[in-house]
């Protein structure tokens, strides 16, 4: 498994965000049984730089806390069964790995949102990587009954590491 973190953060904070990073992706990965070695790319940045990247893409000019960017489609959420048939794009040609996408985090978005909720900045990057990964499975939360869902999975994984609220 390949899980690349890219740390723009200019200023530090207190958090051992690695291996943070790293638990939640394989956690993830291990709750929705996915078949494959997977490749995921994580990048930690500022308000500025996420609010651009919400731009360009989403078409929303405004900082958001997290973003998700698919390497694969899925005909159902969470479901791994075609993907070898259907899209060759979706695996790395050397390493074999499935190209599951990017996750971008905001760890000034992040930092307020722990404070605003009362609880460490740990569990703040832990839940926004697992709903990350979500998405990132084919999840969103555009509906209720999908909200619900996506929310479940996400409480179930961080609850299996012991990071709780």
């Amino acid at each position: 498994m390949s899980i690349n973190i890219e740390n723009e953060v200019k200023e530090s904070f207190d958090c051992n965000y690695e291996d943070l990073l790293k638990r939640v992706v394989e956690a993830c990965l291990d709750y929705e049984n996915c078949p494959y070695e997977a490749e995921v790319n994580i990048l930690l940045t500022d308000n500025e730089q996420i609010q651009e990247i919400n731009s360009q893409y989403r078409g929303i000019d405004a900082p958001t806390d997290v973003l998700s960017f698919p390497g694969v489609e899925y005909d159902t959420p969470g479901d791994f069964s075609k993907l070898e048939e259907a899209d060759f794009d979706s695996f790395h040609p050397e390493t074999g790995e499935l190209l599951l996408g990017d996750i971008v985090i905001s760890i000034e978005k992040a930092l307020q949102q722990a404070k605003e909720y009362g609880h460490s900045i740990e569990r703040e990057i832990a839940f926004l990587t697992a709903h990350s990964m979500f998405h990132l499975f084919g999840y969103d939360h555009m509906i209720e009954e999908e909200r619900i869902r996506m929310e479940d999975r996400q409480k179930e994984v961080l609850d299996k590491l012991g990071i709780f609220r």
